[in-house]
């Protein structure tokens, strides 16, 4: 059974998901999530539980609300921790691909001189 988070889960989408708790209003919700990262709202709520269970994720219920059933998601010291790192790792990545992409693009530039 994997250990890690990101083996689990894709870091892209862990990261996305970090981010836009950390970014958004208080008053965001598992479908707005799931609307942000382009997913189902099943696949958020699992996201968020293992992200909970962890400790990068806390949901606290609004006291003063009507609706007990909506959470604040809140980033924890190692929750942004941890989006610092998939963000440090995403980064590399990109770049590792644009450098691919770039070489690709070379030798497609040389192998049409050579035909022309």
């Amino acid at each position: 059974m994997p250990s890690t988070i990101e083996q689990q889960l894709e870091p892209e989408v862990i990261q996305k998901l970090l981010h836009t708790i950390e970014t958004a209003s208080p008053t965001l919700n598992q479908r707005t999530l799931a609307q942000e990262l382009c997913c189902s709202l099943g696949r958020v709520n699992y996201i968020l539980n293992a992200l909970i269970e962890k400790g990068l994720v806390k949901a606290n219920n609004f006291h003063k609300s009507q609706d007990k059933l909506k959470y604040r998601y809140l980033l924890t010291p190692e929750g942004a921790k941890e989006k610092l790192r998939l963000t440090r790792q995403l980064v590399e990545r990109k770049r590792m691909e644009y450098e691919e992409l770039c070489r690709q693009l070379e030798q497609a530039e040389d192998k049409q001189d050579t035909l022309f």
